[in-house]
């Protein structure tokens, strides 16, 4: 959609919110959004507005890049064009276009919402070979964090870029933004900007909304979890949850909301997005509820899940939540059977001999802050399409199942009443890739440990697998005396 000068005044009305003081400072842009000309063209004079984009990364620095008509070393931006969504596009185009910086690489902070950091007005030199004369701009600078640890490779736009550099934020070349980033709790640290429900009924199934088929919103016509966006006035992702839900399905009671996991979507825009994902449990009619946004809630098992238009992400999150809370009434089947959890492990050995581990999360369901294979449940899938999965999934790597043999099982219980578990053990004689930490909220770290020198902190039933596999064993039991 092209840009409105409705949206042009709504952005500055709620910068100045922001910013009262500044509202003497931005006359000349008031008066343009009345005047004649199209605020946007920049054949429009004597001043026309542009957008730029202040990354900040991990050390809180800000990329600047040097333009070879000026000479200056600015953030990135530019003019803005006819087919620009928004003002936040034309920023994020212009990024692109000078240093190769995909949208996917940045994220937005939960401080500034698609609002601009700052908004300046400057003077512009003549250009002559474009027939420009002496103008001005309503610059529109809007900050973005890097949502990778490590800076992307730039791609310069060699006709009008000469080079790119970081500079922390006392340095920042423009006035108006170094003061408000010095004044600012910017870290470059993504954090949560939208939060989801995961809810359950506590007996195997899972409620799912239907978003409406609109263009401009997320996921259109697909199923999805209830939840959205954080707002400035949300104090936290929990309350960005409760007021979406408050909003879309006024009356629906989530009991035991707590926080599950954190996932990564795309925006509209292209974004990366982190989503705080809460489990909680509610047992009503969905056709009850006064639904407000969208087309409507259903109850589904994990089993219907592939029939449904569904994210990738959500499917597999869903049937993680589903592996790992198996409803007591379905643990015994009428004919007396006890049903068991399989689980798989991956025991990776490198060039040195040494096992790979992983940290859990220290607020992981399980283990927390105790070192752990890379592990994980089967869902409807042989035990070495699970490891396939899981190894690449958790953590980048890439095994061939038929490298893969089994070495050990250890047959487990925790506690009376607890369901048994059947953790099966494979080695993979070869793999490519180096161990990342893929899903963060689950394991903080990888690390190499000698098998005959491992951690304190170490699941105990992973320890007497890796002791069995050392002494030649395929079979341990643990727990059983107790149960």
């Amino acid at each position: 959609m092209p840009l409105t000068r409705s949206h042009l005044r709504e952005t500055v009305d709620t910068y100045l919110d922001r910013h009262p003081r500044e509202r003497a400072a931005l006359a000349e842009l008031l008066a343009a959004l009345d005047g004649p000309g199209d605020p946007y063209d920049r054949a429009t004079l004597p001043g026309h507005v542009t957008c730029s984009a202040v990354v900040i990364d991990r050390d809180r620095r800000v990329l600047h890049i040097a333009h070879k008509v000026t000479g200056l070393l600015l953030a990135p931006g530019g003019h803005v064009e006819a087919d620009d969504g928004s003002l936040q596009v034309a920023a994020l185009r212009e990024l692109r276009e000078e240093t190769g910086i995909r949208p996917g690489a940045l994220c937005l902070t939960p401080q500034f919402l698609g609002t601009p950091l700052d908004i300046d007005i400057h003077t512009f030199d003549a250009n002559p070979a474009k027939g420009e004369p002496v103008h001005r701009h309503y610059d529109f600078r809007y900050v973005f964090y890097l949502a990778a640890d490590q800076p992307p490779v730039i791609e310069l736009q060699e006709e009008e870029v000469s080079g790119a550099v970081w500079q922390p934020f006392a340095e920042v070349t423009q006035p108006t933004v170094r003061a408000k980033l010095l004044d600012s709790s910017l870290d470059g640290r993504p954090e949560p900007v939208n939060a989801s429900a995961l809810i359950h009924d506590g007996r195997g199934r899972y409620l799912l909304h239907l978003r409406d088929h609109y263009d401009g919103i997320w996921e259109p016509g697909a199923f999805a979890l209830l939840g959205g966006g954080r707002e400035p006035g949300d104090a936290s992702p929990e309350a960005t949850l409760r007021r979406e839900l408050a909003e879309e399905t006024p009356g629906l009671e989530v009991v035991d909301l707590k926080p599950y996991a954190m996932e990564e979507e795309t925006s509209v825009e292209g974004l990366s997005v982190p989503i705080q994902v809460y489990s909680g449990r509610w047992n009503g009619d969905p056709d009850a509820v006064d639904l407000h946004e969208g087309v409507l809630l259903r109850w589904f098992t994990p089993d219907l899940l592939d029939r449904l238009r569904l994210a990738p992400s959500t499917r597999a999150l869903i049937r993680r939540h589903a592996a790992e809370h198996v409803p007591a009434d379905t643990a015994r089947p009428l004919n007396g059977t006890e049903l068991h959890v399989v689980g798989v492990h991956l025991h990776l050995e490198d060039d040195q001999g040494r096992l790979l581990l992983g940290l859990r999360h220290p607020d992981s369901a399980y283990a927390g802050s105790v070192w752990h294979f890379l592990a994980g449940h089967c869902e409807r899938e042989s035990a070495v399409s699970c490891l396939v999965r899981e190894a690449e999934e958790e953590a980048g790597l890439v095994i061939d199942s038929a490298d893969v043999e089994f070495v050990h099982a250890v047959h487990v219980v925790g506690s009376p009443g607890a369901r048994p578990r059947m953790q099966l053990v494979f080695r993979a004689r070869s793999w490519t890739g180096t161990p990342r930490v893929l899903e963060p909220d689950r394991c903080v770290e990888w690390r190499w440990w000698e098998p005959r020198e491992l951690p304190t902190e170490i699941v105990p039933y992973a320890r007497v697998a890796i002791e069995g596999v050392l002494a030649g064993r395929v079979y341990s039991e643990l727990g059983w005396g107790e149960a």
